[in-house]
């Protein structure tokens, strides 16, 4: 099984190393996911590779904020736009615009900053099992889906270790509970130490489960048993302290709020020791099906 994880992060890796074809206009390939349109978090991270190359080494990326504009095609390539809208002498900011078939499908603006000291404090890291005494997704699938659809959701995150703490959406179908969910996560395999590229797979793991809590307030089990329709809206990340993607992250997530349609999730992400790292916002379309 390790050889096939570390050709799933290699693979992976691959989607994400973009193609320069201008100076800011790059292109990515896509693949499907376990729904017909492109995956979210890859979108994302794209952009944020497109950005992220437009910006000395020494300005780490600090914030996104982005939208989702359209189902992204997965048979098809994403052309990245990148606009420089500042550089000044401690913040950069670019503006990204990925198309496909001459529209617009996304809009990402990145925010990036030369290190500098200043005031530091945090919440505490909140309570949470031990990641290596949870099962892994191979495990734990199959016991709650159809096993193809467990097939299919192992293979779309196989370059990914991520471990529910607590049964996930589709487990407890027509069981309402806290609006509360947590994953650990971590690469599966040894990442570089390109800070831009922790980053860039942080942003690919967080729009996997972030909605997950504002299924467990109705009982839903979500997109991998058809009983909610829905697709992100738009994705705001902050990164506060370094961090590695290929070593374990807590991502501590909860819906304050479902209303008209759409339903908020936010979440911390702690590295394992205790540090925040990332607050993530992000808001999706959740409908029930029709009749």
């Amino acid at each position: 099984m390790p050889d096939a994880h570390h050709s799933a992060l290699d693979d992976l890796l691959d989607l994400l190393d973009l193609e320069r074809i201008e100076q800011d206009i790059f292109r990515g390939e896509s693949r499907p996911s376990i729904v017909p349109r492109v995956f979210g978090g890859q979108v994302a991270a794209q952009a944020l590779v497109a950005a992220g190359r437009t910006v000395p080494d020494d300005r780490p990326a600090h914030s996104l904020h982005a939208y989702f504009l359209r189902a992204g095609d997965p048979g098809a390539p994403i052309v990245y736009n990148v606009d420089r809208i500042r550089d000044g002498r401690s913040f950069t900011t670019r503006r990204v615009v990925a198309v496909q078939h001459g529209q617009p499908i996304f809009h990402l603006s990145a925010s990036f900053q030369a290190y500098e000291d200043g005031l530091d404090h945090q919440d505490a890291m909140p309570a949470a099992p031990d990641p290596e005494s949870l099962e892994t997704p191979a495990e734990m699938l199959p016991r709650h889906l159809p096993r193809e659809v467990a097939d299919r959701l192992i293979e779309a995150r196989a370059a990914v270790d991520l471990r529910y703490a607590e049964t996930p959406p589709w487990g407890t179908v027509g069981q309402p509970r806290e609006p509360r969910s947590q994953v650990w996560f971590r690469t599966n395999g040894k990442l570089a130490d390109d800070p831009l590229l922790h980053v860039v797979l942080a942003t690919y793991v967080s729009d996997m489960t972030l909605l997950d809590s504002i299924l467990l307030a109705h009982g839903r089990g979500g997109w991998a048993v058809g009983d909610v329709v829905g697709a992100s809206l738009d994705h705001a990340m902050w990164f506060h302290r370094p961090f590695r993607a290929d070593e374990w992250l807590l991502y501590d997530q909860e819906s304050p709020t479902a209303s008209g349609g759409r339903g908020l999730g936010q979440a911390r992400i702690y590295t394992q020791d205790g540090r925040l790292a990332i607050s993530v916002i992000q808001e999706g379309v959740v409908r029930v099906p029709r009749a």
